[in-house]
């Protein structure tokens, strides 16, 4: 009896961590993104997100093609990724900034959001990159 209730604990367990898996997996994926588009916007912040696995900022903006301004949800890596190879912070931008915004786009271009390449303070001219791969520091593995 004993053998029986370890066997169905360990498959129990193994059921477990396979689910959470897959789960993992699959939230890393980044196909969503075009990322051999590049899309401009400029209009102002409307919230920044600094929470895990992924920072989002959203942005009221238009394109330069003069369309409707749209609200944009955009997607960068962890606040720990952000701080460790770039400059941001949690108050590096702040509601009502304006801004412009270099992004990836979403491959659905009905849906209005995108990786966050490269971020402008147009009050300011102080630059924060999204893409942290170009900032990554040799040696940090």
């Amino acid at each position: 009896m004993k053998h029986l209730l370890k066997t169905a604990g360990a498959i129990s367990i193994a059921c477990g961590l396979f689910a959470g898996l897959s789960t993992v997996a699959a939230h890393h994926s980044g196909t969503m993104f075009d990322y051999t588009k590049s899309l401009t916007l400029k209009g102002t912040v409307v919230e920044l997100r600094w929470v895990n696995p992924h920072v989002s900022l959203s942005v009221n903006g238009t394109t330069a093609d003069g369309e409707e301004p749209a609200l944009w949800v955009l997607e960068m890596s962890s606040p720990g990724n952000l701080m460790r190879v770039s400059s941001w912070s949690r108050n590096s931008v702040k509601t009502g900034d304006r801004v412009e915004v270099v992004i990836a786009p979403l491959r659905d271009a009905e849906k209005k959001g995108g990786s966050l390449r490269k971020l402008t303070l147009l009050d300011t001219g102080q630059v924060f990159s999204g893409d942290i791969r170009a900032q990554e520091k040799p040696g940090l593995e």
